[in-house]
């Protein structure tokens, strides 16, 4: 039977760990330069999510695996491919979540404090590293319920006070396109027009393929080779889901993660927009040196959109609820990013050196390399700032384009076409990822430059938009993995069972790849001295703190490990819930479409 509660807390947990500071302070500040189109990056997410729970979800169930990397080491055997995928995935949080997150959460508090940026984010992140070390996965997602409902009660008010300020959508809608900045000159330049004008299409999800500054053949499908990485293969959301009771809680969570995400149009695109008609000379300012003064940064202030309404159009006790919506935010998507980061690191990277490491050793290292990550995304900050003409969602969305295709190549392709072997999906990720680099790195070099100002990347380099680059590179990817595939030996049948779509019903027995190499080595027990009773009290304070345990876990009989693998990996589901999800999932792909249409 399906428990609501538990429905809920995985819908929520999932819409929580997916939406941070970032989509407050980014959304509001790409929707305040350049429109509604923004918010299709969170109505693509209705789609995405029912390709997660009805495909890759169970694949991930049946595999019996706990992280990506781990999927990808019984699809493909060997070590490359893992190790690989999580130094990658490691990287991608220093460069996207976590330096995003801790940046834009800085912005709200120096805003409405005015506080230095850096001791703001060494306040928040001593505050969320706190609970993420004496906590664990199970009381993030606790509190990522808790922290949704402040999230989503202080953004409806917000929206609420925005709306009566303009004077309701009509007016918004007038308002916005002569939303237009006095200072438009400097030292004898003026600035073009493009660069201060609401754009013409700006009430418009679909925007011109050439001219548009998000075209929509990229917006479809850019956008969902993007999405495919993010919400089908990426440990943070995916881990969500394996921590569900079925596949039924699994698919009902989805669900109602995909109708949470309708709100951020009307939460965060729209009072972003209405920022600029609010405060034009400062979130529309476009003279270098005036920007400066407003928000610190020279490429552009749309980042302050959000904050700035908060502060200045919310009375007192309201501005402290909005000021705990971003902090809980950012609380957890840092703590959900820890504890994926640490899972990935001890697991796939640790034991690969330390094989015999104990429980407590594997803990102590995992919450060490949280602290060098945090460390080398504090040192990343500068560099985003004025990335992508100082639009933090651009940023975010524009390194995942260059990175994370590779990785939805080999993925999607492991599931669905069997004949792809390691050496295809290897040589598709080394030659996507060099790809992928060459353009972030040039892209780096020159600078992004904005409007203002342009970047002198060549144009045959930087001139692609990062969604046309995300189709040819995963279009690029696929067709080497495939060419490599076909040209070597094909992995064996016995060795796919239940790995691929294929043979997901399969119910033989399966013979990992590489089973002799990963035979589990038993850590010979030991008397522990330290037993509970003759512990010191500050002994037991440290091990409380940490989460250590002293109590032994029970040996499992080789019949009762069968069983609990079994009762893992099992995806089936009553048959009235499985139509009620269903019929459910399929209603919200019609509201997906008719959203799309509506605006577009």
């Amino acid at each position: 039977m399906v428990r609501l509660p538990n429905i809920k807390k995985i819908g929520a947990s999932l819409f929580a760990s997916n939406i941070g500071s970032g989509h407050f302070v980014g959304l509001a500040g790409t929707a305040a330069a350049g429109g509604i189109v923004i918010g299709g990056f969170e109505w693509n997410a209705l789609v995405m999510v029912v390709i997660l729970g009805w495909i890759f979800v169970p694949i991930y169930v049946k595999a019996g695996v706990v992280t990506m990397p781990e999927y990808l080491r019984k699809r493909f055997g060997g070590d490359r491919i893992r190790i690989y995928l999580s130094v990658l995935s490691l990287l991608l949080y220093v460069f996207t979540k976590i330096s995003a997150d801790m940046f834009s959460g800085a912005i709200f508090i120096q805003q409405a404090m005015g506080i230095n940026i850096y001791i703001a984010i060494v306040m928040l992140l001593s505050i969320t590293a706190l609970y993420t070390v004496t906590g664990g996965l199970a009381a993030v997602i606790y509190t990522d319920t808790l922290q949704t409902i402040i999230m989503l009660i202080g953004s409806f008010i917000l929206m609420g006070f925005a709306f009566y300020e303009v004077g309701g959508y009509e007016n918004f809608v007038a308002k916005y396109k002569v939303a237009i900045p006095s200072l438009v000159t400097y030292d004898n330049i003026t600035v073009p027009e493009k660069c201060y004008l609401p754009r013409s299409d700006a009430f418009h999800l679909f925007r011109d393929p050439i001219t548009g500054d998000m075209p929509w053949p990229g917006l479809i499908f850019g956008l969902t080779i993007i999405a495919l990485w993010y919400w089908c293969t990426d440990q943070v959301i995916v881990q969500r889901c394996l921590s569900a009771k079925n596949m039924s809680h699994v698919k009902a969570g989805c669900i109602m993660c995909g109708y949470l995400k309708l709100l951020p149009m009307f939460l965060m695109v729209f009072p972003g927009m209405i920022s600029r008609i609010l405060y034009t000379e400062e979130i529309a300012c476009v003279v270098p040196s005036k920007c400066k003064e407003y928000c610190g940064t020279e490429v552009g202030c749309t980042n302050i959109a959000y904050p700035k309404m908060v502060i200045n159009l919310m009375p007192d006790g309201l501005r402290g609820l909005m000021l705990s919506v971003m902090l809980a935010s950012l609380m957890s998507s840092l703590t959900s990013i820890f504890n994926s980061a640490s899972t990935l690191f001890t697991m796939d990277i640790y034991t690969k050196f330390r094989k015999r490491a104990s429980e407590k050793e594997l803990m102590i290292a995992g919450r060490v390399f949280i602290i060098f990550l945090i460390g080398v995304s504090i040192a990343w900050v500068p560099i985003l700032q004025s990335a992508q003409s100082g639009q933090l969602f651009d940023y975010m969305q524009s390194i995942t384009s260059y990175l994370g295709p590779p990785i939805a190549s080999v993925f999607f392709l492991g599931v669905f076409v069997k004949r792809v072997n390691e050496q295809g999906a290897f040589w598709g990720l080394i030659i996507g990822l060099l790809i992928g680099l060459s353009r972030m790195i040039t892209e780096f070099a020159y600078g992004t430059g904005s409007c203002v100002k342009p970047s002198n990347c060549p144009k045959i380099i930087c001139g692609v938009h990062y969604l046309y680059f995300a189709i040819i590179l995963f279009a690029t990817s696929c067709i080497i993995v495939l060419a490599v595939s076909f040209m070597t030996n094909p992995i064996a049948d016995k060795h796919l069972y239940r790995l691929c779509w294929s043979l997901r019903n399969s119910t033989e027995e399966r013979e990992d790849l590489d089973a002799n190499d990963w035979v589990a080595e038993e850590v010979p027990e030991k008397e522990d001295d330290d037993n509970e009773e003759d512990l010191s009290f500050c002994k037991k304070a440290y091990n409380w703190f940490c989460g250590f345990e002293n109590t032994k876990a029970p040996k499992l009989s080789e019949e009762e490990k069968k069983a609990l693998e079994e009762k893992m990996t099992d995806t089936s589901e009553t048959p009235l819930w499985r139509n009620v999800v269903n019929i459910n999932g399929i209603i919200l792909l019609a509201v997906a479409v008719f959203c799309h249409g509506y605006f577009a």
